[in-house]
């Protein structure tokens, strides 16, 4: 006869988090969202790996490029670079992670001479940047022949047609800077020349970098930035159960410090046998996450099978079908409850604390609080980082509101079969996500930094200034249905969006 658990399995949204004491040391700039993101001998050694924020990006095509991560290891998380390319497109986006400099900007706005100023006008509405780097071959890093800047050309008074050849600024008549130049030079001859971007180029005349005037603030120190032993940005990258023999070298070769197997349901023979691979080839050197599970068997079985970290969730996600099209997955905020219970308990028995991420079902920046406090260690993130200026989509125009793509790595858009196969045929059979698109947000940086205010201002309501704390002291309660309604604006008449009354 199956299984039947005794209670629902529910979602965070029916959970509340009830204050604690709060002293006058419980104010958000003392709270410390340092959290474990890899598996380590709790109590007698460091964590090899460690977050300054509790949060991941997901391993989607459509949210974890390589502007992202630099964004979001600017603020202290990982994000981990899609698998669902191939195995050289993936290494060469860990690699640049890897390389980026502080303040140097990798030109994505580039035309060739041969193009026209209609083009010029497609690309800035499509990049929003209005410094276009004119190169030979029109690539990023070729031969820099000039710029064009919005000082350049006046529509009213131009042909569209025209060539760019015929109006840029050309090389003769610009101030670069040869590629051994620091930021601090760079910054000077910024000043110096009172220009607002300085093209870096190599001694072959190839476009390296571009530093920009506008950027000068920003390239101050972040304290809560995520880097290595080389002071590279911290970057992940996703893996499949599939081509990880030949995919795994590749990406710890470009540098990637740490790696997670991407898949909808991680309690499988396939993640075992990749896990198991990794230990025999590179012992505990190589680091990787492995998931998705719901429950405590799911967990002891990764755990045991070798995996740092395991990951929270099945159809949880805002692109996910998976419980629709299968009928399959669990509540998310009892799957990590019951999860973090057997964490605990493999860990009393082990000594080795291996960390877990809640993936999905995060819809307000409150369940992130209500997450952590349920067990988890750190989120995954999808939609949430899909809707900033970093992810790699296009922004588009939907009824007049500014949106940006986003899509399920199990949609046929992104075809990724790796992620859902079960062994069989190399083809996506049916979908468990979803086209869509998400309300553009504006930069990472300030959301990001707005959202963990809020996981501070609340961790402070329940006395706590540690993620450890919070788990220690966190006390929740179900709330009705009734309650959920109770909990928003009701029973008045709000103003319009002119901020005017009806």
């Amino acid at each position: 006869m199956a299984y039947y658990y005794p209670e629902p399995s529910r979602t965070f949204g029916e959970y509340l988090l009830v204050p604690g004491y709060s002293s006058s040391e419980n104010i958000p700039d003392a709270v410390s969202l340092k959290t474990p993101l890899v598996k380590y001998r709790k109590g007698q050694e460091e964590c090899p790996l460690t977050m300054n924020i509790p949060m991941i990006s997901a391993i989607m095509q459509s949210v974890s490029g390589e502007k992202l991560a630099v964004a979001l290891a600017k603020q202290g998380g990982v994000s981990f670079i899609y698998g669902s390319q191939s195995i050289e497109d993936e290494a060469a986006m860990v690699a640049r992670v890897k390389d980026y400099k502080k303040g140097f900007v990798t030109s994505d706005s580039n035309l060739s001479p041969e193009n026209t100023l209609a083009d010029v006008l497609a690309l800035k509405a499509k990049t929003g940047h209005s410094t276009i780097a004119i190169t030979e071959d029109g690539s990023a890093n070729g031969v820099l022949v000039g710029l064009v800047t919005s000082r350049d050309y006046r529509v009213s008074r131009m042909s569209t047609d025209i060539k760019v050849k015929d109006f840029m600024t050309p090389m003769s008549k610009l101030v670069t800077a040869p590629a051994s130049t620091t930021l601090k030079e760079a910054n000077d001859i910024i000043w110096d020349n009172k220009i607002n971007a300085l093209p870096i180029v190599d001694d072959n005349g190839c476009l390296k970098y571009i530093v920009f005037r506008k950027d000068y603030d920003s390239h101050k120190e972040n304290v809560n930035e995520l880097l290595d032993a080389n002071k590279s940005y911290v970057v992940g990258a996703g893996i499949n159960t599939r081509d990880y023999e030949t995919r795994i070298p590749a990406l710890i070769e470009a540098g990637a410090d740490v790696l997670c197997i991407d898949s909808s349901e991680g309690y499988s023979e396939w993640q075992s046998r990749t896990l198991k691979w990794v230990r025999e080839k590179y012992g505990n050197t190589v680091k990787v996450g492995a998931g998705n599970v719901v429950d405590r068997d799911g967990f002891r079985f990764l755990a045991e099978a070798g995996a740092d970290f395991v990951k929270i969730g099945i159809g949880g996600g805002s692109i996910c079908i998976t419980r629709e099209t299968k009928g399959i997955g669990r509540g998310q905020a009892t799957a990590v409850i019951e999860v973090a219970k057997a964490r605990d308990e493999y860990f009393r028995e082990t000594g080795i604390y291996v960390p877990i991420c809640s993936d999905g079902g995060i819809v307000h920046d409150y369940h992130i609080t209500l997450a952590l406090a349920m067990g988890a260690d750190f989120v995954m993130l999808g939609r949430y980082f899909a809707r900033f200026e970093e992810s790699p989509t296009n922004k588009v125009r939907i009824n007049g509101n500014t949106m940006k793509e986003y899509w399920g790595e199990g949609s046929n858009r992104a075809r990724n079969w790796q992620r859902y196969d079960l062994g069989g045929s190399a083809k996506l059979t049916f979908e468990e996500g979803v086209d869509s698109y998400v309300p553009y947000a504006g930069p990472l940086a300030d959301g990001v930094q707005t959202t963990l205010y809020k996981v501070k201002s609340t961790m402070c309501n329940c006395g706590c200034n540690s993620i450890p704390e919070l788990q220690e002291k966190a006390k929740l309660t179900v709330v009705s249905s009734t309650s959920i309604v109770e909990g928003g604006s009701h029973d008045v008449v709000l103003h319009s969006s002119t901020g005017r009354p009806e």
